[in-house]
């Protein structure tokens, strides 16, 4: 009988989802909206940083500095 790795796959996607949200609970006492607030702030900082590397390489590429 073969196994099936993606159902496997989705299972273990699954429980390290919930591992995080239980990692993130406990690092705010298990206040869910200061949690929230802290996941908030982490995507806002990681949607500039990939905003910044956008420019910084589109301003490469203009300049041919990159390939």
């Amino acid at each position: 009988m073969q196994a099936r790795p993606a159902k496997d796959a989705r299972a273990n996607e699954e429980d390290l989802f919930n591992e995080g949200v239980e990692e993130i609970l406990v690092e705010h006492g298990g206040d869910a909206r200061k949690a929230i607030r802290a996941l908030l702030a982490q995507i806002s900082y990681l949607e500039m940083a990939r905003n910044r590397a956008i420019e910084l390489t589109s301003f490469g590429y203009a300049r041919g500095k990159l390939q």
